[in-house]
């Protein structure tokens, strides 16, 4: 469904001088700088697939999304959507795909959400049994039937960003871009979103793009990610595997019947020692070591308990954002 090959994304941003000299004197000549959002990146995505896309903020997570919904051009490579070549902006490409963006409302403010969906109904040409079935469907799901004459600029954030799902998936599309879907909701808005959309996805099967600075939406949703650092893919696999590839530790917990003291440090060789009190200590062991750092503990330590696990999988992200795999 989502064929990318090569694509590049180069900026030209004129360069700011301080002060009232340096205003005036961009006025007359001005200084460009060019910047790389994206470093010809290749991906497929298939129908049905939910592919996450995480990075640091001007990583090109967005400028990516744009891309290939036609938003911008590249400056050089290919994309292919459903077959269509995205900027050509064709009405048969854009009438299959759906771009929502948690920071931009698509809704006009001053309708309730009733009347914005009867009108995109006439933009989409959705038939009316498909448009009825859509629409009871949707607002089921997502809870929001007492919403619906109510005029978007008095609902809640979350109850907003509900109708917003509504509007871009009314027409079924095909393939489904999500930037940020859950930025600036509570916990239990954050949590009834992302249940919507896994329901969507299983139900209608639309190949989905995620991007998203809340682990917790990568993680529920979806299976396969996307790691991009200043333009360029750093990883394309398995949510599963990101710790096990980036990473050479693992934390050993260990809980004492006695305070572990000086004379019971780890032995360097084995690992470091993260934390340490009275009744719990914690140790960074290399991968090929646990099972020899274990061993001397419980010989060495009165041991209640042991505990063996991996680096948390939203630390070691943040770690890859910042070129410092662990």
């Amino acid at each position: 469904m989502i064929e990318v090959q090569d694509l590049t994304k180069t900026f030209r941003i004129h360069k700011k001088e301080a002060g009232l000299k340096g205003s005036i004197r961009a006025l007359f000549h001005r200084e460009w700088h060019s910047v790389e959002a994206l470093k010809s990146v290749t991906f497929n995505v298939k129908a049905g697939e939910t592919v996450g896309l995480v990075g640091a903020n001007g990583a090109g997570k967005t400028t990516l999304l744009k891309l290939l919904s036609g938003i911008l051009h590249p400056t050089s490579g290919s994309a292919k959507v459903l077959g269509h070549t995205p900027w050509e902006r064709s009405n048969q490409f854009r009438r299959q795909i759906a771009l929502i963006m948690g920071q931009k409302a698509q809704l006009w403010w001053d309708l309730p959400a009733a009347d914005c969906f009867l009108l995109l109904k006439e933009i989409y040409e959705i038939p009316q049994n498909q448009y009825q079935e859509s629409l009871d469907s949707l607002t089921q799901l997502l809870d929001v039937r007492n919403q619906m004459n109510t005029q978007i600029r008095r609902l809640s954030l979350g109850e907003r960003m509900k109708m917003e799902l509504i509007a871009a998936l009314l027409h079924r599309p095909r393939v489904v871009f999500l930037d940020e879907p859950t930025i600036g909701l509570d916990v239990n808005a954050q949590r009834a979103l992302r249940d919507f959309i896994a329901n969507y996805s299983l139900q209608w099967k639309p190949a989905l793009i995620l991007t998203s600075h809340y682990m917790e939406d990568i993680k529920h949703l979806c299976r396969r990610v996307v790691i991009i650092r200043e333009g360029d893919f750093i990883y394309d696999g398995p949510l599963s595997k990101v710790v096990h590839q980036f990473t050479r530790h693992k934390v050993v917990t260990v809980a004492l019947d006695a305070p572990l003291n000086g004379s019971y440090a780890l032995p360097k060789h084995l690992g470091e020692v993260l934390s340490c009190d009275a009744t719990l200590a914690r140790f960074k062991v290399d991968r090929e070591r646990i099972a020899e750092a274990s061993s001397w503990l419980l010989q060495n330590c009165q041991v209640s308990d042991l505990s063996i696990e991996e680096e948390d999988i939203s630390t070691v992200i943040s770690k890859l954002f910042l070129g410092s795999p662990s």
